[in-house]
């Protein structure tokens, strides 16, 4: 098992703080494995496993607990008193008014909470409105290139990179070396979230139009798209679909974390700017899932891991706006602000030059950073050019 220090660090300086961990991310992300990892260590550091209760809502057995009532007297009566009790709830969003069960337990001072959930319309509903200002969320990705390579430490690096840029990080399928059974957990993967997450949760939802959208969402990553021009594409493919449905039904998709929005910023103007919107999906499998053998932009593939990867470090991160030129990525922490451009190569002089240009337009010094899969590391004038592996390999 992958230990993800990462978060388990996050969870240990957040541990007995009077304050909500809500771990969150795309299905089979590793988020529950996670959490066992932590309860393993807490155990290790002395909690008694009478502290500790796990509630998984996907599992069977807890069916009876079906609602806020009897999940709050479900947890309550098992509490050991005088001491710290760590509760941990996975995947709990659909049992109806969970809220005023976290609420209840919240209060009391000696339980410290863990939640999981898979889709953002938790956080934007009534727990964000009950508890705001009590809980902090932990973002969840599949595996980082880092992580990956821990899980296949019989691959070189190169051979590994090339692996995860087809394969991508979902934590179990790594495991999976016979390529019908990868492809088809993968779509499991998809089909759970586009049924259980997004069609669910509608009215009256269009599983082929949600599949399409998603489908075009990933072909067109790394390029600025608009939902009008998703609607007159599909339309023109013969699936009818309004920008307004078309908006409703991304909105869905990135509330499920199956796909991050990245929003243009005006580097001159300081602003940030909401029209034309670029979207990653949130691991290199779906290009596989969704498109089939479809021939990959390679360039694009790079461009998105790299995206991921800044979000997983903290970062926000934007497209930079720059005049008639753009910088592929404004990553921005704690104010400080580094500037991203991604090239499959610049060996040839005129692809550098093409690169670096916008770079050169920037009136501020923050780093400006080249990353591409050509080897060496160097400093032009304040660029400077890093190998991806490296760069991907120092988080």
């Amino acid at each position: 098992m992958i230990p993800r220090q990462t978060y388990i660090d996050k969870l240990n300086k957040l541990r007995d703080k009077q304050i909500i961990k809500v771990l969150t991310g795309v299905r089979r992300s590793g988020k529950s494995t996670i959490l066992q990892l932590y309860q393993d260590e807490l155990l290790k550091n002395g909690i008694q496993k009478d502290q500790i209760q796990v509630l998984n809502f996907e599992d069977l057995g807890l069916a009876s607990v079906n609602d806020y009532l009897k999940l709050y007297q479900y947890i309550n009566k098992r509490l050991i008193p005088d001491k710290m009790n760590y509760v941990f709830l996975d995947e709990i969003q659909d049992i109806p008014n969970f809220e005023k069960a976290v609420d209840s337990l919240f209060i009391k001072d000696n339980v410290d909470l863990y939640i999981t959930e898979s889709n953002a319309f938790m956080l934007s509903g009534e727990l964000a409105t009950l508890l705001a200002g009590r809980y902090i969320e932990i973002p969840v990705y599949p595996f980082s290139f880092n992580e990956f390579v821990a899980s296949v430490p019989e691959l070189s690096k190169q051979d590994a990179f090339l692996r995860y840029l087809d394969r991508g990080g979902f934590p179990f399928a790594t495991e999976l070396d016979d390529e019908n059974t990868y492809l088809s957990y993968i779509q499991g993967i998809i089909n759970t979230v586009l049924v259980k997450d997004i069609l669910a949760r509608m009215q009256r939802g269009n599983a082929t139009l949600l599949e399409q959208i998603a489908a075009f969402l990933t072909e067109a990553s790394g390029n600025l798209v608009t939902p009008a021009k998703i609607a007159n594409t599909l339309t023109f493919n013969g699936i009818k679909a309004s920008n307004v449905t078309v908006i409703s039904y991304i909105e869905r998709l990135v509330n499920s974390y199956l796909f991050y929005r990245c929003d243009r910023y005006d580097i001159d103007g300081k602003k940030y700017l909401q029209i034309n919107s670029k979207y990653y999906a949130v691991d290199p499998s779906l290009r596989r899932a969704l498109l089939g053998q479809k021939r990959p932009n390679m360039g694009s593939r790079l461009e998105s891991i790299v995206y991921l990867e800044l979000k997983r470090r903290g970062y926000e991160v934007y497209v930079g706006s720059l005049g008639n030129k753009e910088v592929d990525f404004v990553a921005i922490h704690d104010g400080l602000k580094e500037y991203y451009q991604v090239s499959l190569t610049v060996q040839d002089e005129k692809t550098y030059q093409r690169e670096i240009a916008p770079f050169l337009e920037i009136k501020d010094n923050y780093p400006k950073i080249l990353l591409t899969q050509d080897p060496g590391s160097y400093d032009d004038n304040g660029v400077k050019q890093i190998n991806v592996i490296d760069w991907l390999l120092k988080s």
